[in-house]
């Protein structure tokens, strides 16, 4: 049976009234397993308006009482993990256990945000003038919006809530409509954790629903994670309309692999960051970039070898290594590409495509896919996959290697394997990306440090998570106070300067 969603509006779940719905599927099944209403212009106009009332109690809490919220709304996720993971995993095709990562990397933001009486502490400066003090505070910024991807349905939307309601904020999430029901289901969450009704309200919806968060005056502030075409308009539109933007698109991951590295840790590394949620992850490593010819055949042969011990499976099968995309338009986007490498001249070392899992035929499923001899070039180096295919770019030298990453598009993460502290030290400092892993493949920071890449891969001056996170929720106000015994009679005409 095809269960309805809905809206989450003022504590309440909303049907949606435009009529048009998108389909929510189960792609270890290829079945459509419910229907999303798409909000229009009015309805998500309405959810901006509830918002925007909402948020003047809020705003007004101390932050020692939102974070008892946040505290609370941890508590009460624990006995539920499992219930959330499974959803998690049904819609998007992850396995469960990495549905569990994906909501404990959120939970982890969370946890930082409820040190929020702490992190919007402001700056103070006793006698900065003759009588006068200085001090700032750190005030939220209204109603902000949230537009966050199907990849990391529990991840993401908490990355971009936690911060924004500890900072006094409302939030508005539209998440991604092909996975919406565990973001609507942490939305109650919140609210049974003692969240005022309209603090936090969740609108699925299409272009429509996303103009109208980007254009309405009402809105501060948007934040976006998806693909770089997208996430370059929501900037744009966002800013042309005075809002502040913090926009995360794709990403082209590069490890580099030096020749005095272990190569069983590193293939160990790449299968599990290559191939990981069948490659759907910004953080992905896409492309292996061995130094010397030793290296990468050694390298290339090790991979070989571990992708013929993979297993496939059902989002639900405790045995699979990775499930299916999340999508029919994905696989055949992922099929697509690797087709593509081929006709450029890539040495197709293993085909993952054309896969079928037992009692789930019509499931969206692809193999892990090897590409050796990738030039940087070819298309299949420099546009984003998305799915589990993995490139070997070969490199003669150190210098060479430095340069793949560091000139690309795309400067999300990136990471090198070595024994050389030098080596490691250099790469760090030099390397033109906004993340770097050293022997680490996927460098996601830990919730008290930030998340966010370069060059096309991140759009706005401020991060996600983090320090960056508070201070993208607020801005400053500047107090300069002095009292009537501290004030010279008679007028002053200059300009005031510290004497």
């Amino acid at each position: 049976m095809v269960s309805e969603l809905t809206h989450f509006v003022h504590g309440r779940n909303v049907p949606g009234r435009s009529g048009r719905f998108g389909d929510v599927y189960e792609p270890s099944t290829g079945r459509i397993r419910a229907r999303v209403p798409l909000a229009d212009r009015a309805e998500t106009e309405a959810v901006i308006a509830d918002a925007e009332e909402a948020q003047v109690a809020w705003g007004s809490w101390s932050p020692q009482r939102r974070a008892r919220v946040l505290l609370r709304f941890l508590q009460l996720v624990e006995p539920e993990r499992e219930s959330i993971a499974r959803a998690l995993s049904a819609e998007h095709g992850k396995t469960v256990a990495d549905a569990h990562g994906d909501l404990q990397r959120g939970l982890e933001v969370v946890e930082f945000a409820a040190g929020i009486p702490h992190l919007l502490k402001g700056e103070f400066t006793d006698n900065a003038g003759a009588g006068i003090d200085v001090h700032s505070l750190r005030q939220p910024l209204g109603v902000v919006a949230g537009i966050t991807p199907f990849n990391f349905p529990a991840m993401i939307p908490l990355w971009k809530a936690a911060p924004a309601l500890a900072c006094g904020n409302a939030f508005i999430l539209k998440p991604s409509e092909r996975d919406p029901s565990v973001p609507l289901r942490l939305a109650e969450l919140f609210l049974e954790a003692g969240l005022p009704p309209g603090v936090l309200n969740v609108v699925n919806g299409g272009k429509e629903t996303v103009d109208t968060l980007l254009t309405d005056p009402r809105v501060a502030a948007v934040g976006f994670v998806g693909s770089t075409p997208i996430a370059e308009y929501v900037y744009s539109t966002a800013t042309a309309h005075g809002k502040r933007a913090q926009c995360f698109g794709g990403a082209k991951n590069h490890m580099v692999v030096m020749p005095d590295a272990d190569l069983d840790q590193v293939a160990d590394a790449l299968i599990g960051a290559g191939y990981g949620s069948a490659g759907e992850r910004c953080m992905a490593i896409s492309v292996a970039v061995p130094v010397g010819e030793e290296t990468a055949d050694a390298l290339v042969s090790k991979l070989t070898e571990r992708i013929a011990g993979l297993t496939v499976g059902a989002s639900d099968d405790p045995d699979a290594d990775f499930g299916p995309l999340v999508s029919r338009d994905a696989l055949d986007r992922v099929d697509a590409y690797v087709a593509l490498g081929v006709e450029e001249g890539a040495e197709l070392v293993v085909d993952g495509r054309g896969l079928k899992v037992k009692g789930h035929e019509e499931g969206f499923f692809t193999g892990a896919s090897l590409f050796d001899r990738v030039t940087p070039d070819m298309r299949v180096y420099r546009e984003e996959i998305f799915g589990p295919v993995l490139s070997v770019v070969r490199a003669a030298d150190y210098e060479e290697a430095l340069r793949l990453p560091s000139e690309h598009e795309y400067g999300n993460g990136v990471s090198v394997f070595t024994r050389d502290g030098d080596t490691a030290r250099d790469f760090s400092q030099r390397v033109n990306t906004g993340m770097v892993g050293v022997n680490v493949p996927i460098p996601v920071p830990v919730a008290y440090h930030t998340f966010g890449g370069w060059k096309r891969s991140g759009f706005g001056d401020l991060n996600q998570h983090g320090p960056d996170s508070i201070r993208f929720y607020t801005r400053t106000k500047t107090v300069t106070s002095r009292w009537p015994s501290g004030v010279k009679e008679g007028a002053e005409f200059t300009i005031p300067v510290v004497r």
